[in-house]
C-alpha cells in the first residue's frame, strides 16, 4: 500500500508473488475485509488483490460516479504492478465491475465469480432516494439498517460483534463516495449485454438475499453463455461474510477448473479451456455449514428419467413470489384444496415458469397482461411484486399496464393501475 492517486484504487496483496492473480472485490458500504476470513484458502492457489472503493475503508475520498470509473480505477491501478491477466470474485457492487470488465476487457479476465450480484440492482429511483437520505440525514440511517439487508435475522442475532462491525463499516465511509457509488448503481443496466460476457461465470447467491436474489442470479445465468448458479442455504446478501466455508469451497473450485488461458496474440488462437464444472458438489464442508451446489448448465434429455416438476416448481415459486407468499398459501391447503396448490405448483411453475424459451421479465410482463384482461385484481397484486422481484422496474410495469389498456379495455386498466399503484408504493418506499 502507498499514498493513493484519484485515478486509482487503495489495494493490499497477499499471498505468493509468483501465482496467479486473483481479485476479490467488495460491496457498497464494505472494505476489503469483507473476504478476510476467504484469505487464508485462496492464498494456496493464488495471489489475493483486494481494494477499497473510493471513501471506504479509509481510502481517499475520491468519488466515483460510475461502474465504468470503477473499473478504469482497478485496471490503472493492477497496470502500476504489469497485472494483465486475472480472475476476478466481486460482491454486489463489486460484482458489477466484474460484468464490466468482462464486457470492456474481456482479453484481461480469465474467469468470473459474481456474488449477490445482477444485471441491473433494483430501480434507479431507490438508489437515488437512498442518497438523498444520506445527504439529508448521513450515513447513520443507511448503517443501522446495513445488518438487516445484508444478513439473516438469526445470524445478526448470533453474531453481535460481526453486526456491530458492518455498523460501523458503513458509518466511517465518505458520505460524497457513497452518494456517487449509489449513482453508479442507479445508472448500471447491462441485461442487453449479458450475452456478450464470454469467460466461464460462477453465478453465487444466497438463499435469503433480499437485495439481490435468486431471480436476479437466474437472470445472469439465463443470460451469460457459459455461467453456472450456485445457492448457499441460510444467507443474505453479504453471503461471504455470513458463509464463509461455503463461498470459498465454491470459489476454490470454480476458479481452480474454469481458468481460461490467454489468447496467443502469436497464433491468434485460443486455447480450449476446460470443461466448465457441471455436476453438484458431494464434498460438504464441515458443519453447522450449509452445502451449496453448483447447478448443472442443462438437464441431461439421454438419461430417460424425467425428474418431477413439483421440485422445480416450488423453488421457481418461492423465488419469483417470496417465501412468506408461498408460504401463506401452503399453510392455507387442506384437504379440499391442497390437491389445486399442488397441481399450480407442479404445472404452472414447474413446468410453465421454469421453461427456458422466455427469462422471467418477459413472462411477468404476459403475467400481469393476462391477470388485466380476467379482471384477477388479487393475484395482480401479488404478480406486481413478482414483476419488481424479477427486475421489471415501476416505469416498465407502467408501460405494460398502458398496452393492456388498448387492448383489454380501459376500466380494466383503471382498476389494474389502482392495484399496481399502490403494491409500487409498499415496495419501493424506503424504510428506516
Amino acid at each position: 500500500m502507498s499514498e493513493t492517486p484519484p485515478n486509482t484504487l487503495q489495494y493490499r496483496f497477499d499471498g505468493p508473488e509468483d501465482a496467479p492473480v486473483l481479485i476479490l472485490g467488495p460491496s457498497l458500504g464494505t472494505t476489503w475485509h469483507m473476504w478476510d476470513r476467504q484469505v487464508p484458502e485462496l492464498v494456496k492457489q493464488w495471489r489475493i488483490f483486494r481494494f477499497d472503493l473510493p471513501g471506504h475503508g479509509g481510502a481517499p475520498a475520491y468519488p466515483a460516479g460510475s461502474v465504468r470509473d470503477l473499473t478504469d480505477r482497478l485496471l490503472a491501478t493492477l497496470d502500476q504492478f504489469g497485472v494483465q491477466r486475472f480472475g476476478y470474485a466481486g460482491c454486489s457492487l463489486g460484482g458489477a465491475v466484474g460484468i464490466e470488465l468482462a464486457l470492456r476487457h474481456p482479453e484481461r479476465l480469465a474467469s468470473l465469480a459474481l456474488i449477490a450480484a445482477s444485471p441491473r440492482f433494483g430501480t434507479a429511483d431507490e438508489f437515488r432516494q437512498r442518497g438523498v437520505i444520506v445527504r439529508t440525514n448521513g450515513l447513520d440511517p443507511i448503517a443501522r439498517t446495513s445488518p438487516d439487508r445484508w444478513f439473516t435475522s438469526g445470524f445478526a442475532a448470533a453474531q453481535p460483534a460481526i453486526t456491530e462491525w458492518a455498523v460501523q463499516m458503513v458509518r466511517t465511509t465518505d458520505p460524497g463516495c457513497y452518494i456517487a457509488a449509489c449513482e453508479a448503481l442507479a445508472a448500471f443496466d447491462v441485461r442487453a449485454d449479458l450475452a456478450r460476457v464470454g469467460v466461464p461465470t460462477l453465478v453465487l447467491v444466497g438463499s435469503d438475499d433480499q437485495v439481490t436474489g435468486p431471480a436476479e442470479a437466474r437472470t445472469l445465468v439465463a443470460g451469460i453463455p457459459d455461467a453456472r448458479l450456485a445457492v448457499v442455504p441460510g444467507a443474505s446478501h453479504l453471503v461471504p461474510v455470513e458463509q464463509p466455508a461455503a463461498v470459498t469451497d465454491l470459489l476454490v473450485r470454480h476458479f481452480s477448473t474454469a481458468w481460461q488461458p490467454a489468447f496467443d496474440s502469436a497464433t491468434g488462437q485460443t486455447a480450449i479451456p476446460a470443461t466448465p464444472l457441471q455436476a453438484a458438489l458431494t464434498a460438504a464442508p464441515p458443519q453447522p455449514v450449509p452445502v451449496a451446489e453448483i447447478a448443472p448448465a442443462a438437464p441431461h434429455p439421454q438419461s430417460g428419467i424425467r425428474p418431477d416438476p413439483y421440485d422445480a416448481g416450488i423453488k421457481v415459486r418461492r423465488e419469483v413470489l417470496g417465501d412468506a407468499h408461498v408460504d401463506r398459501a401452503l399453510a392455507q391447503a387442506d384437504e379440499f384444496s391442497g390437491d389445486f396448490q399442488e397441481f399450480i405448483t407442479r404445472y404452472a411453475w414447474g413446468e410453465i415458469w421454469d421453461r427456458p424459451g422466455l427469462d422471467r421479465r418477459s413472462r411477468s410482463c404476459v403475467t400481469l397482461t393476462a391477470l388485466v384482461a380476467g379482471g384477477h385484481l388479487d393475484e395482480l397484486a401479488f404478480h406486481t411484486r413478482a414483476a419488481l422481484r424479477n427486475g421489471l422496474t415501476p416505469s416498465e410495469i407502467k408501460e405494460v399496464l398502458l398496452q393492456a389498456a388498448v387492448y383489454c379495455g380501459v376500466p380494466a386498466a383503471n382498476s389494474a393501475f389502482k392495484v399496481a399503484q399502490q403494491v409500487i408504493r409498499e415496495e419501493t418506499t424506503p424504510t428506516e
